[in-house]
């Protein structure tokens, strides 16, 4: 796992946050997994696609990752570019290949309106599925260069709000009974530590 590492390491160096963005969706996919009964292999898969779901976003300019502003078109997809930019990263290590599906689909929505490939409902691996919730809950919940973090509950609102649309219904079930087990953790919750 020496990759691994040296991934996450350049993950850092690109801005210092996303480890600690990648441990916090990590165990949060982690409680849905086990919920849905994830079984070892798919748990450890799980770690490790978390802790590189990110990874592309080396690639992408620091002054668009620290913009405190929206970003014009350019940008926007400089960022959205992120996810096939991991796959690349990552596609010729074969001790890293169960990352894969985490890596390229995380952004990808229910609806079929994400990216980077839009496919819809479950036609999206389940590996994008439980991260794209557990990714969009941390990012709500964790401040951001262009807005403070909102409170877990007005989180968790708009991932019930985006179920069927943004987020598959069963993850968000297992999400949902995960956060009322106290398992959930919040970006806030890590500032507060």
């Amino acid at each position: 796992m020496a990759r691994l590492a040296a991934y996450s390491t350049a993950m850092d160096v690109c801005d210092p946050d996303l480890g600690a963005h990648a441990a916090r969706v990590g165990a949060n996919a982690e409680a849905v997994a086990l919920r849905l009964g994830w079984d070892d292999e798919q748990i450890e898969a799980l770690r490790i696609g978390a802790a590189l779901h990110d990874v592309g976003k080396v690639n992408v300019r620091a002054e668009v990752l620290a913009k405190p502003g929206r970003l014009d078109d350019r940008e926007l997809a400089e960022i959205r570019a992120h996810p096939v930019e991991g796959m690349w990263l990552i596609a010729g290590v074969p001790s890293l290949q169960r990352a894969l599906p985490y890596v390229l689909f995380h952004h990808e929505r229910w609806d079929g309106l994400g990216y980077p490939t839009r496919r819809a409902g479950t036609a999206i691996p389940v590996e994008g599925r439980i991260l794209a919730v557990a990714d969009a809950f941390d990012a709500m919940t964790s401040g951001r260069p262009y807005r403070s973090a909102l409170p877990p509950d007005v989180a968790a609102a708009e991932i019930e709000r985006c179920t069927g649309t943004q987020f598959d219904p069963e993850i968000v079930d297992g999400f949902f009974a995960a956060l009322d087990s106290g398992e959930i953790v919040s970006g806030r919750d890590a500032v507060a530590a």
